[in-house]
């Protein structure tokens, strides 16, 4: 059996849990705009951009390599919650399970913290863990702030 694990971290951010919430359900064609240093596009390949079930197919960097990324959605709308499964890409190279979810908890009248977490199964032992695309992630939460604040 392959190594497995969790990843969690948590990153503070200024602004409204709603508002980010917002951005990571349904607003996910501002992220060229606002990150395009990582992601390049993202595309709904089935459903809508906020639906239940949607999958999208993103082009992202990582190290300076140009990956791709298809994913199905699950969308928690009391718990602030966008869960997201791998279903095909670069990382499915590597990985049999590559689930993410992406919790928005208010901390204060305008702040709140993303909660990630990371939950992954390799391939095989030969695989690195992917601890790089946990800092991916953490990288496009806090980079994506100053464009939440100005929305």
């Amino acid at each position: 059996m392959a190594t497995s694990g969790t990843y969690v971290t948590e990153v503070p951010l200024n602004g409204t849990a709603e508002k980010y919430y917002k951005r990571w359900k349904s607003e996910n064609h501002l992220f060229p705009d606002a990150v395009g240093h990582h992601i390049q596009s993202v595309t709904v390949h089935d459903g809508d951009w906020d639906s239940h079930g949607g999958i999208k197919i993103w082009n992202y960097t990582l190290d300076g390599k140009q990956e791709i990324f298809k994913e199905k959605r699950e969308i928690d709308d009391e718990n602030k919650t966008v869960t997201v499964r791998g279903l095909e890409g670069h990382v499915m190279e590597q990985l049999k399970v590559y689930d993410l979810i992406f919790q928005f908890i208010p901390k204060s009248e305008d702040g709140c913290i993303c909660k990630i977490t990371m939950i992954w199964e390799k391939r095989s032992d030969d695989f690195p863990e992917p601890s790089d695309y946990m800092k991916l992630l953490k990288s496009l939460v806090v980079d994506m702030e100053d464009h939440v604040l100005k929305a």
